[in-house]
């Protein structure tokens, strides 16, 4: 599996399986099948209701905790400082995990600064190997590099051949923030 390097030093798989829609009975069975197939990258969220059973998949799969990159999201309602803490083990437990590979805000609403500090010690902790964000434009981007301390590693945006964000993909460029594409090869719109 091809890497890329994250600003902090950190491989991330450029191949990854998300879980985005996929209930809770069939998604312990499509990551099983997923990691089986080679995948080592696995994408939930919080807000996605299936943590668990990307939990049981990971634990049952087989495969060496340290070889797998995992990652999940912070939703909205649990922006803040302590919330984002809260939130944090709350997916931790879910999942079962001693640590995350990659902690997303997942929509650049409510106290995003307030979640930044608090991922920002996980992270220095050790609780976290990387912290990003999702759904960031340049402009949220410019502003949580105004007062973080350690940079975003990761911004993941839907991009696809029918929907490209080309100003976004260049301020990260600039910025060395990697781009993680979610829905790459498109997604069904209903008329």
């Amino acid at each position: 599996m091809e890497h890329r390097i994250l600003n902090n030093g950190v491989e991330m798989p450029v191949l990854g399986f998300g879980v985005y829609q996929v209930g809770e009975t069939v998604c312990e069975q499509c990551v099983r099948d997923a990691i089986a197939a080679g995948y080592r990258s696995i994408d939930t969220a919080s807000a996605y209701l299936n943590e668990r059973a990307v939990g049981r998949a990971i634990r049952r799969s087989g495969v060496p905790r340290e070889e797998l990159f995992i990652t999940t999201k912070l939703w909205v309602q649990d922006a803040g400082y302590e919330s984002t803490k809260r939130a944090f083990a709350k997916s931790l437990e879910r999942l079962q995990l001693d640590y995350l590979d990659l902690y997303l805000i997942h929509q650049p609403f409510g106290d995003v600064y307030g979640s930044w500090r608090a991922m920002e010690e996980l992270y220095r902790e050790g609780a976290v190997r990387a912290i990003g964000v999702s759904n960031f434009l340049p402009h949220h981007l410019e502003n949580l590099l105004e007062v973080c301390t350690v940079p975003p590693m990761v911004d993941q945006i839907e991009f696809h051949p029918g929907y490209v964000q080309w100003e976004t993909v260049e301020f990260c460029r600039a910025s060395q923030i990697l781009v993680e594409a979610w829905s790459p090869l498109g997604r069904q719109r209903l008329a």
